[in-house]
């Protein structure tokens, strides 16, 4: 059974034309190539998304935590205010002010000649106040002046 050309089609048709009952090969390999591009960009847009949580792992940054966090809310959110300011706060390194305070309490603990790490434990876990109220005693409120400001003329 031979299929007649329409009279009204050129006599030279395009190989990527299929004929009726034939396979579309060029609409399988554009489908594929679709997939592909679509999983790529989506994985290219992971990537970029995720650059200052990694920028901020891979410098073991103090601020790791934060910048996860940003980067989950921009994400979710679709503000990307978080994602700069995760970037941001992911270049900048913020100083560690536990090392010269630990090196201000190892001096001051070998001053006293107590052995290091060991300044605080005869300290209470608890809070305790310093004095305990009186039971007949009672207390005198604090007198709060407010400054006034001076009344707008309503003259006119």
């Amino acid at each position: 059974m031979t299929v007649a050309v329409n009279p009204a089609a050129p006599h030279h048709l395009p190989a990527f034309i299929a004929g009726p009952g034939e396979t579309d090969v060029f609409m399988i390999v554009m489908a594929v190539v679709l997939v592909i591009a679509v999983m790529a960009i989506g994985l290219l847009f992971l990537r970029l998304h995720t650059l200052p949580e990694r920028i901020a792992h891979k410098g073991h940054k103090l601020q790791f935590e934060i910048v996860a966090v940003l980067g989950l809310l921009a994400l979710f959110t679709h503000i990307h205010a978080f994602w700069v300011a995760g970037l941001l706060l992911a270049l900048i390194d913020i100083p560690n002010f536990g090392w010269p305070l630990r090196r201000i309490a190892g001096s001051l603990e070998k001053i006293a000649g107590v052995p290091p790490g060991k300044g605080a434990d005869d300290e209470p876990d608890r809070i305790v106040p310093d004095h305990a109220p009186d039971e007949g005693a009672t207390e005198v409120p604090k007198i709060v002046t407010l400054s006034r400001m001076p009344k707008e003329r309503t003259d006119a």
